[in-house]
């Protein structure tokens, strides 16, 4: 059998997270939370609600249904500006 969705979502914001670059409390600053309750999430000890996964959808610029359909749709459907390497390239450029 699979993933169940709650494990599925935990895989795909970690990766969102690596492509990003961002770290715990950046994420949660964007959902209000301490790093705390997102590293509780991320464990499986707390389950993400479903404000967490809007607000996380449209943190970054992806569907919603993107986001639950797995890492590899979410970081497919990210765009190109939200990737650390892009982000690294832009500053390079601005220096």
């Amino acid at each position: 059998m699979g993933l169940g969705l709650e494990e599925l979502l935990r895989l795909t914001v970690a990766a969102l997270m690596q492509v990003t670059g961002e770290s715990q409390r950046s994420v949660a600053g964007v959902l209000g939370l301490t790093q705390t309750q997102v590293s509780r999430r991320q464990a499986g000890v707390v389950s993400w609600s479903l404000r967490d996964v809007d607000v996380l959808a449209e943190h970054y610029g992806i569907g919603v249904l993107d986001l639950l359909a797995g890492p590899t749709r979410a970081c497919e459907a990210l765009p190109t500006d939200r990737r650390r390497s892009a982000r690294t390239e832009a500053k390079g450029a601005s220096r």
